[in-house]
C-alpha cells in the first residue's frame, strides 16, 4: 500500500450533463487572443499569428454549482466567458483531421483574470500567472459529451452580470478553430485524457464586484452560473 508524506490532493472534477459520472480535471490550457475584437480591445492587433498558450492549475476548476470567491491582492477582477474542450484521448502531433476523435465534450467556462495584475506583469514583461492561476479562477458549467451534442464550430456566447448582457460573439468567429488548436497543442505538449482548453473570449470582458451575479451560455452546448462573493 502507498503511503504518502502528506495527504494527496484530491481529483479536481467536474460534472457531466445527465450523468453521475464526474469528468476529473488534468490540466487547464487556456488560449489567449483567440477573437479579433477582443484583441482590439486588449490594445493589439488581430492578425492571424500561431496561438500561443497559458496554463492554470488542475485546483483553479470551479464547479457551476459553487460561488466565486473574490480574490486577494485585486481590486480590478474580470470576467472572460468562453468555449471549453475537455479531452477524453491523449496523444501528441495530433492532426486537424483526426482532432474531434480526441474529444469528450464541451463546457462554458469563464477565465477569471486579475486584470490590474496582468497589466503590471505585462509592463514588466514578467509571467501572468498571479494574474491568471489564482484559486477558483477556472469556473466551468457542466460538459456536454461530443457524443451527443456534436463538435459545435458556431453558435452564441454570451456573459450576463447581473442581468445585463456584457459580451457576444459566435464561436465561428474563433480566430483559431478546435481542431487546429488541438494540433498545435499537442505538438508542444503531449494531452492526456483529462485536460481542459479554454479557447479564447470574445469582446466585452470587464469587471466584477462582491454580489454580482456571472451568467454564462453558449447555444447548443450548456451554462454556467456563479455568484462573487
Amino acid at each position: 500500500m502507498t503511503r504518502y508524506a502528506v495527504p494527496p490532493m484530491k481529483i479536481p472534477a467536474i460534472e457531466i450533463a445527465d450523468s453521475t459520472d464526474l469528468f476529473p480535471v488534468h490540466r487547464i490550457y487556456c488560449v489567449g487572443c483567440n477573437y479579433a475584437e477582443h484583441v482590439r480591445e486588449m490594445g493589439s492587433d488581430p492578425d492571424r499569428e500561431p496561438p500561443f498558450f497559458f496554463m492554470k492549475p488542475s485546483s483553479a476548476i470551479l464547479s457551476s454549482r459553487a460561488d466565486f470567491p473574490y480574490p486577494s491582492k485585486s481590486e480590478n477582477v474580470h470576467f472572460e466567458v468562453e468555449l471549453v474542450v475537455a479531452i477524453g484521448k491523449g496523444g501528441k502531433n495530433i492532426s486537424q483531421s483526426d482532432a474531434n476523435n480526441h474529444v469528450f465534450g464541451y463546457a462554458c467556462g469563464l477565465d477569471m483574470t486579475r486584470r490590474d495584475l496582468q497589466g503590471e506583469m505585462k509592463k514588466k514583461s514578467r509571467p501572468w500567472e498571479i494574474s491568471k492561476a489564482f484559486e477558483a479562477s477556472a469556473p466551468c458549467g457542466e460538459i456536454c459529451p461530443a457524443s451527443k451534442i456534436g463538435h459545435p464550430s458556431a453558435g452564441t456566447i454570451w456573459l450576463k452580470v447581473n442581468g445585463e448582457i456584457k459580451q457576444e460573439g459566435n464561436i465561428s468567429n474563433l480566430i483559431w478553430n478546435i481542431p487546429e488548436i488541438i494540433e498545435h497543442l499537442s505538438g508542444l505538449f503531449e494531452l492526456r485524457p483529462g485536460d481542459l482548453i479554454f479557447t479564447g473570449t470574445p469582446a466585452g470582458v470587464g469587471p466584477i464586484v462582491t454580489g454580482d451575479i456571472m451568467e454564462g451560455c453558449i447555444d447548443g452546448v450548456g451554462t454556467i452560473t456563479t455568484n462573487v462573493v
